[in-house]
């Protein structure tokens, strides 16, 4: 199952990342759920085939002994310096985008899954540096019993079928070609082509009731080119802006903002002054923090104060409050 395949290759390389020495084919069967319920034959065959995917990804496991002088058993580790990547250059276009994607990978499900094979290592008395997986601390909180199953769907383009009920409604079972989830308001939501009205629909997955159902095969239709979840989001949900917000941005950069704008003011000292209508601040503050120093917030304060909130969360609480 891709799932659990999923899992049982993060956690090999969590193992073999955070190990301070070379750990040893019974050590990393044991640290890991899906090795350990193996034969020892399956487990060789299951560990040689990851091994070569990791290689596939561009992560080598390279194979040593902890002590040269003593022909000890050969082991294997990832080494730091090897994997980590090196320094990118981005816009704040695809900031943003990586910005979005690892709050999605860093779902508290996953962040769980790659602790078991930690503590299975330190109950072995296995010298283990836990500082290289700060990435890996959850950051979003997707409490929802269909996210999982929802996110398989869209993954891989999977048909289903799910029971859905809206405030005031009765419970409805809906049919769906999922095409997308999306972060809207702070609800989650999954968007794609209702079958059942022949229609684009969005769906907000706390009111899913019981188990997410597949009804048809991996891949069995395609996601319309050029579809922007945001953009469904707002043609379904339209909220009339009603409140103003002044911004500092500057000049040549915000553009995304500056679309959106009553009034743009020169300030003669590199930025402009912008003046946009807004309904939830919660989106305007994440589209702020996505510009970085290049955007800075007047009024109002709520808005200020979302801004900050989220580019110390980005930055692991180390922000301090400069804007």
């Amino acid at each position: 199952m891709a799932e659990r395949k999923t899992e049982r290759l993060m956690n090999l390389i969590f193992a073999l990342l955070v190990s301070r020495q070379y750990l040893t084919k019974e050590q990393i069967r044991e640290s890991i759920a899906d090795y350990r319920g193996s034969t020892p034959q399956a487990f060789d065959r299951k560990f040689e085939r990851d091994k070569e995917e990791l290689r596939e990804l561009g992560i080598t496991v390279e194979m040593g002994q902890n002590d040269k002088y003593f022909s000890d058993e050969p082991g294997y580790r990832i080494r730091r310096d090897e994997a980590e990547l090196p320094d990118l250059e981005l816009t704040r276009e695809e900031a943003a985008v990586i910005g979005l994607a690892t709050q999605v990978w860093e779902h508290a499900g996953l962040a769980s899954d790659s602790t078991t094979a930690l503590v299975k290592l330190k109950a072995i008395g296995v010298d283990v540096d836990t500082s290289v997986l700060r990435m890996a601390e959850p950051r979003l909180s997707t409490d929802e019993p269909s996210f999982d199953a929802m996110w398989e769907a869209v993954t891989r383009r999977i048909p289903v079928s799910f029971v859905y009920a809206r405030p005031g409604g009765s419970a409805m079972e809906r049919h769906l070609e999922p095409w997308g989830i999306i972060s809207w308001h702070d609800r989650w939501y999954v968007g794609g082509h209702d079958l059942d009205r022949g229609e684009a629909r969005i769906f907000r997955l706390s009111r899913v009731i019981g188990e997410v159902r597949t009804t048809g095969d991996p891949g069995s239709y395609d996601v319309p080119e050029g579809i922007d979840m945001k953009t469904i989001a707002r043609s379904l949900f339209p909220t009339p802006p009603a409140e103003a917000a002044v911004l500092h941005i500057r000049a040549g950069r915000g553009q995304s903002l500056r679309r959106l704008a009553d009034r743009v003011t020169p300030r003669g000292d590199g930025t402009d002054e912008v003046e946009i209508r807004y309904s939830s601040r919660w989106e305007l503050a994440s589209e702020v923090a996505s510009y970085g120093p290049d955007v800075v917030v007047v009024s109002p304060q709520e808005v200020r104060d979302t801004v900050v909130q989220r580019l110390r969360a980005a930055a692991g609480g180390t922000l301090e409050a400069t804007t």
